[in-house]
């Protein structure tokens, strides 16, 4: 069995599920950009990309599959990616490290990176959030309800953060995108 396969299919299904009240743009719009900057990033500082697909496959899981536990989706995250892959029979080792990806991908939450693979996830995490501005608009104003200018200000503050949590390696690779989000964010905030 492939198993990277196998959970992109569990994850994009989720996506497409009546209770993800993201819709399926966070597959499409925030997921597959976070995997593939994770694996670029894998390969240039030469960490394991399996490990980083995986993490960055399940990274924001657990909030999809169930809203309320959205604000601490990084814990069960870990917690749900522990169940299924103990069910794949990965082994226990890689299953650490994919935890600790997900437990550490979170930019509003300072906890330490204790692998390359954990840098990689929580810099691409932070890199689709910079390149992918409609998806936060449409969180902003689709989902949180909030109106023009405080929605605008909602996403100009995401992506300060997102930019102030990335490696230089990230930095490098999404610097002209940053530049240009927050040009058009500050000419709607005037």
């Amino acid at each position: 069995m492939d198993i990277i396969k196998f959970i992109e299919e569990e994850v994009e299904d989720k996506c497409k599920g009546e209770n993800n009240v993201f819709g399926y743009g966070i597959w499409s719009h925030h997921i597959v950009i976070v995997v593939k900057y994770a694996k670029l990033l894998a390969k240039e500082i030469e960490a394991d990309v399996e490990i980083v697909e995986i993490a960055s496959l399940l990274h924001d899981y657990a909030g999809i599959k169930d809203y309320s536990k959205h604000e601490e989706h990084h814990i069960y995250g870990s917690i749900e990616a522990e169940r299924m892959l103990k069910k794949l029979d990965y082994p226990n080792d890689k299953i650490e490290k994919v935890k600790d990806c997900i437990v550490s991908h979170r930019g509003s939450i300072q906890k330490e990176k204790n692998s390359k693979e954990a840098i990689c996830v929580a810099n691409a995490d932070a890199m689709a959030h910079i390149e992918n501005i409609p998806s936060l608009l449409y969180f902003a104003y689709c989902k949180k309800g909030l109106g023009i200018d405080e929605g605008a200000e909602w996403v100009s503050k995401k992506i300060k953060r997102s930019w102030n949590k990335l490696s230089d390696e990230g930095k490098t690779l999404i610097y002209d995108k940053y530049k240009n989000a927050q040009k058009m964010l500050n000419i709607a905030l005037k």
